[in-house]
């Protein structure tokens, strides 16, 4: 899929990945130390909330949905990650790629906060998300719920073959537990191709 780039409506979106210790979470967790407690290098970047989400959403304790976000180095999740709580009367919208061959996907775990621009092996790069996992070809627009809480963070390694290998990112993902009971007024869109001459 190198050099190609989906035209979404305007809106498109990633899934996500990720990294940490689950026996010393904290409100905050960042991977020092994977699910194992192996020593593993630090996670880039931080969990502040990213642009556009500021202000609407608070931080809060969940460890055990902190838990659920987080991954080992190479098998994808997240690296590090902070619970955040949807703030009342604010509008949320997250965006979500997904695999057209399985319907069952469009409301799966990892969302994000902005429409992805520019090349689609570097979309994949940014959100480590492997070939094999999705071919990206449909997108899913949803409102977040007030009250619901997702874990934002940045990516996790992932190893999509002996070949490939995206490292950890310090693109922002969002992790959605239960997605179907919290997110509405959802939009799809198909892609399509679009070709650009390399440079």
């Amino acid at each position: 899929m190198k050099g190609l780039n989906y035209i979404l409506g305007g809106v498109a979106v990633v899934a996500l990945t990720g990294c940490a210790n689950l026996n010393q979470l904290t409100e905050t967790q960042s991977a020092g130390v994977d699910v194992e407690g192996v020593e593993s290098a630090g996670c880039p970047g931080d969990t502040d909330l990213p642009n556009g989400l500021v202000g609407k959403l608070q931080p809060v304790e969940a460890p055990e949905l902190l838990r659920s976000a987080l991954g080992e180095p190479e098998k994808g999740k997240l690296c590090q990650g902070q619970v955040y709580q949807a703030k009342a009367d604010t509008q949320i919208t997250l965006y979500r790629a997904w695999n057209s061959t399985n319907p069952y996907s469009q409301m799966g775990k990892w969302w994000a906060a902005h429409s992805p621009e520019g090349k689609v092996a570097q979309y994949r790069a940014d959100y480590e998300i492997c070939y094999q996992w999705s071919p990206l070809d449909k997108l899913t627009r949803c409102t977040l719920a007030a009250g619901a809480k997702v874990v934002i963070g940045t990516g996790q390694s992932a190893k999509c073959s002996e070949y490939l290998t995206y490292p950890a990112s310090e693109a922002k993902q969002v992790y959605i537990e239960n997605a179907s009971e919290v997110l509405s007024a959802c939009s799809s869109y198909d892609a399509s191709f679009s070709w650009k001459a390399e440079q």
